[in-house]
Order: structure tokens, then C-alpha cells, then sequence
């Protein structure tokens, strides 16, 4: 039975693991494992070679769970990425040939550079949990997560996600260039011989199993929110909705979206209620990525980061 100090010590082993080969990049598999427990999606945006596929990799070795990447590109169909019905020739039956949608991790790399109809296959995978191939829905598998990857420089050829897509990822994660002590030590790791396809070589240890995470999030869903913490989820969603800035605030899904994240947070921390700063810790992740700027905040130069920063400040925190 998993408790919830088991539940703490498991999530700090899983960081652990993963920081032996992944330097630095600490917030992001926090918030990695943030949307893991709370059953979601997680959209990480960073220029290339900074570890994105690896994170995934990694995380999905120390899970013990089965991990697929699809490489989005623009001839991309959707069959490529769910499956199809083939005619064989042996048995003379029709058979379905099951695409990489089906795994317990998929990463879905580039997805902005795959047309809208087969990004909207793989947003309504993440929504359903299920795919139609010829007629007939088939379940995806339990746990079922996806991480989708974006490159924020090159616009030229891509398909970026409508604003209600991208609303399906619980959060949008953003992985920076690593600090120099850390690159250093990057450095040094691969000096030693270690190569990111030989993975396996390292000794990653598998800390937790599918049936162990569900119970994981089974004991998410039991962690307590105060009223006054509830309310101010409450007041931090419906402020973006008034912002000067912003001509799309945030929806109630979004509101919910930060609950769920608070929420899981708490309990890696080992705490069976949230706290404010748990909240205000998760909302740039859970909020960046569905609001839309005005056009004279772009021109001002202005990010929802920085919109977000700003309205936090004057939002009275409970104490």
C-alpha cells in the first residue's frame, strides 16, 4: 500500500535518478512529475540539445513504464501516429496494426511541425484516452501521457497549436540553457563515456510502477485545500481575465488545472493540504500557455511570464 510518505520519498528517489543524468533542469522534473500525478499532459518548449527527449527518456525508464517517441513531421498522417486496419494475407482478416499512441509515455516531438489534422489526432488521443481506427474505439493504455516538445525559434514551416489545443496540456514546461557549473558537469559526464543512446548502461534504477502511481494519484486526489487557498486559485485565474494586457484570460478549466498541479505538489513535499506558495509556485506552468497577449503588449515587449509575475505581486496572498 502506498502512502503518502512513501509517495514523497518515491517522487525525491525519481528526481534523483534523473539528475544523474540530466544536470541541472530540477524545476522542470518537478513539474514533470507534477503533471504525471495528476493524470495530465506536459507541452516543454526549449531550443534544441538541451536534454528534452532525454527528460522523457529517462523519466519513463525510472517508472517502469513503456515509452514511444514520434518524430512530427509535415507528411505526418494521422494513421501514422494511431494505427490502421491492414489486410493479412495469411489468415485472409482484417487486423488492426496498433500505432506509437500506444504507450504509456509518447513523446511527440516537434509538434508543431506536423499539419492540424494530425496534431488534432493526437490532442484527441490525449482527451479521450482512446482512438478510433476504422470505426472502432481502442482504449490507450493506463498510464497514458503525453509529452509534446516545441522548438521556440523556428516559426518558418510550422503549424503552431491553436490556442485550444494547447489548453489540454495541464502545463507548459520551458527548459533553459543549464547553469555553467552544470554544463561543466555535462561535460564531464560524456567525457566519461556516457552516451545518450546507451542508456541503459548507466543503472537507472526503476523506482516506481504503473500500479504504484495510480495509488500515487489516488492519494493526490485526498489532499485537503483550504477555503482561503481555494479562493485565491479562484482570484488568480479571474485576474487575468481583467488584465489591460491580456485580450484571453484564463478559463475554469485552467483554474482547475491549477488545483490538480497545487495539489500534487503538496504531496511531493509530503503534505496532506496546499499551501499558497505551492499554488503560486505552479502558476507560470499551468497558466503561460492559455492566455493571449494583446497586440500592444507584444509591441511593449511583454510575456505572459512577466504578465503573470505582475499580477501574483497584487494578488493578497493567505496567510
Amino acid at each position: 500500500m502506498v502512502s503518502l510518505s512513501h509517495l514523497a520519498e518515491a517522487t525525491a528517489r525519481v528526481q534523483e535518478q534523473i539528475g544523474r543524468v540530466i544536470m541541472g533542469q530540477q524545476e522542470v522534473v518537478q513539474q514533470a512529475l507534477c503533471a504525471l500525478l495528476a493524470d495530465g499532459h506536459l507541452l516543454i518548449e526549449g531550443v534544441p540539445g538541451i536534454a528534452k527527449t532525454l527528460l522523457v527518456r529517462v523519466l519513463a525508464q525510472t517508472l517502469g513504464l513503456e515509452f514511444r517517441r514520434v518524430q512530427f513531421t509535415p507528411d505526418l498522417m494521422p494513421s501514422d501516429l494511431i494505427g490502421t486496419t491492414i489486410f493479412d494475407t495469411r489468415t485472409g482478416e482484417f487486423r488492426v496494426r496498433y500505432g506509437p499512441i500506444f504507450a504509456n509515455m509518447v513523446l511527440a516531438d516537434e509538434v508543431n511541425r506536423t499539419p492540424p489534422k494530425t496534431q488534432a489526432a493526437l490532442l484527441e488521443a490525449m482527451e479521450e484516452r482512446r482512438v478510433t481506427i476504422d470505426g472502432i474505439s481502442h482504449p490507450l493504455p493506463r498510464p497514458f501521457m503525453v509529452f509534446a516538445t516545441q522548438n521556440p525559434i523556428e516559426y518558418e514551416g510550422t503549424y503552431p497549436l491553436p490556442e485550444a489545443q494547447l489548453d489540454r496540456f495541464l502545463l507548459k514546461v520551458v527548459m533553459g540553457y543549464p547553469a555553467e557549473e552544470e554544463e561543466r558537469a555535462i561535460l564531464r559526464l560524456h567525457d566519461e563515456g556516457f552516451r545518450t543512446h546507451r542508456l541503459e548502461e548507466v543503472g537507472l534504477e526503476t523506482v516506481l510502477h504503473a500500479n504504484e502511481l495510480e495509488m500515487c494519484r489516488e492519494i493526490v486526489r485526498e489532499v485537503q485545500v483550504a477555503p482561503e487557498v481555494m479562493e485565491y486559485i479562484l482570484q488568480i485565474v479571474r485576474r487575468t481575465r481583467q488584465s489591460d494586457y491580456l485580450l484571453v484570460g484564463a478559463s475554469p478549466r485552467a483554474g482547475i488545472a491549477l488545483l490538480l498541479v497545487s495539489k500534487s505538489l503538496a504531496a511531493m513535499r509530503g503534505r496532506h493540504f496546499v499551501t499558497p506558495d505551492d499554488v503560486k509556485q505552479m502558476a507560470l506552468p499551468t497558466l503561460r500557455h492559455r492566455l493571449i497577449l494583446k497586440p500592444e503588449a507584444e509591441v511593449e515587449g511583454l510575456t505572459a511570464d512577466r504578465i503573470l509575475k505582475t499580477l501574483l505581486d497584487q494578488i493578497p496572498v493567505p496567510r
